[in-house]
């Protein structure tokens, strides 16, 4: 299960990739916001990282924005490793490598067609573990 949540500025992309995991199958839990109104990002992040973790949900996908005040406010709650992403390779390695389980998206800065991308490889990625893992483990 993959946690979603936004702030106003994300809320539109968010909408949009509650539609493409819908296409794809996955399940998701939509923490909000649920309007276009004004929602803090700060707020998002902590509710929908909650239930990561807790265990509730496997990942979180947010958006803002630009995605990083939304990573920000993200990597504040234990446990979780937030990655903002605007490219195929930084989603691809930031899963391997850094076992990111929150992708953080900026609706101002991205197409659907590269967000969509970027949703695939994140929740298509393995961690590779190994030299990772002990690095991972530092954090």
């Amino acid at each position: 299960m993959i946690a979603l949540g936004s702030d106003h500025a994300g809320f539109p992309l968010k909408e949009k990739i509650k539609k493409y995991l819908d296409s794809i199958g996955v399940k998701y839990k939509d923490f909000g916001c649920f309007t276009p109104e004004r929602f803090d990002y700060a707020v998002a992040a902590q509710i929908a990282c909650d239930a990561v973790a807790k265990g509730e949900c496997d990942k979180a996908i947010l958006c803002c924005g630009t995605g990083v005040g939304i990573s920000m406010a993200a990597n504040k709650v234990k446990g979780i490793r937030a990655a903002v992403c605007s490219d195929y390779f930084s989603a691809k390695y930031t899963r391997a490598h850094n076992d990111a389980n929150c992708l953080c998206l900026g609706a101002r800065v991205l197409g659907e067609g590269l967000a969509f991308e970027l949703v695939d490889v994140f929740l298509n990625t393995e961690f590779e573990g190994g030299r990772h893992k002990t690095r991972v483990d530092q954090i």
